[in-house]
């Protein structure tokens, strides 16, 4: 391959400059350098191409044939490097959305599923906040929200995906099948401090069952909802579980449902900002979830 016969490109940069803005004076503030500098990079340039670039007039340069010629070669090459350096060196812009919900919810539903939103959206960094507290919905705090409730949330567009119904479950290692055995097991229960809607607990399932000599205060008690799922297949008690959040082993037989009678909770909602209705990042979660299997009352 021939070598490139080329001047200084210090000093074809500063004749470009100085061309497209008729000035050796503008061309050294683009520069960063000294409008000497400039008028030494030209005159450099036209003893090397040897022909004068510019007519030198008080306080303009005008180009003469050669120097337009040159100028408009050199703008059009610029503008290719320019565009290539910008293209090769731009970092995909990123967007984290932050998802509020419960940590049955997170663990038991959305997180198998998270690849399906990083294919799809491979800019939006999904951060879960895993609570049982609602949280504003402010872009700082959280984006966007699971809860369950009755849908009526004022400045939010609430979409329903799935209802909550309440059911007893156990391992079917405890060979549980009436409720009137239910008093010779131990009950698993799940309190959470911070739910801010009365829990479906077994107080409440006792009043509709009225199993003889039941104690509902007794038994394992946990904060945390996977943490009673766990204790409920490793055959220490019988839970009073979300149907949809123990669907999977309820399908897969580690967990059976004995008997009734089976509550009804409030459902849960997908919720995020009226002001956000048309957000991309927000609609690419939105949308995710939607697609995330047992959602959209489907279980």
């Amino acid at each position: 391959m021939s070598r490139r016969r080329l001047p200084s490109l210090s000093a074809l940069r500063a004749f470009e400059a100085a061309a497209r803005h008729e000035s050796a004076k503008q061309a050294a503030e683009e520069l960063s350098v000294t409008a000497t500098a400039i008028s030494h990079q030209i005159r450099a340039l036209e003893e090397t191409l040897g022909v004068a670039l510019f007519v030198r007039k008080p306080r303009q340069l005008e180009l003469t044939a050669a120097g337009r010629e040159l100028q408009q070669v050199l703008e059009s090459a610029f503008d290719s490097i320019g565009a290539a350096v910008e293209r090769l060196s731009a970092v995909p812009s990123r967007q984290a959305i932050t998802l509020s919900t419960t940590p049955a919810v997170a663990v038991r539903w959305l997180l198998s599923w998270v690849c399906m939103l990083r294919d799809a959206h491979p800019d939006i960094d999904l951060r879960i906040h895993a609570s049982h507290e609602p949280v504003a919905l402010d872009g700082v705090t959280a984006d966007i929200a699971i809860r369950y409730g009755d849908g009526r949330w004022p400045g939010l567009v609430a979409e329903k995906l799935f209802d909550n119904t309440f059911v007893p479950a156990c391992s079917p290692l405890l060979n549980l099948h009436d409720a009137a055995e239910l008093p010779r097991h131990s009950l698993i229960h799940f309190r959470n401090q911070l739910a801010v809607s009365s829990p479906v607990d077994w107080v409440v399932w006792q009043k509709q069952a009225q199993v003889p000599g039941l104690d509902v205060s007794a038994g394992l008690v946990f904060s945390d909802e996977t943490h009673a799922v766990s204790a409920a297949v490793g055959a220490q008690g019988v839970a009073l579980m979300s149907r949809q959040l123990i669907e999977d082993e309820l399908r897969e037989g580690r967990l059976v449902q004995p008997f009734g009678p089976v509550l009804e909770g409030k459902p849960f909602f997908l919720v995020y900002p009226e002001s956000r209705r048309h957000d991309p990042a927000i609609l690419a979660v939105r949308d995710w979830i939607m697609a995330v299997p047992g959602g959209l009352c489907s279980l």
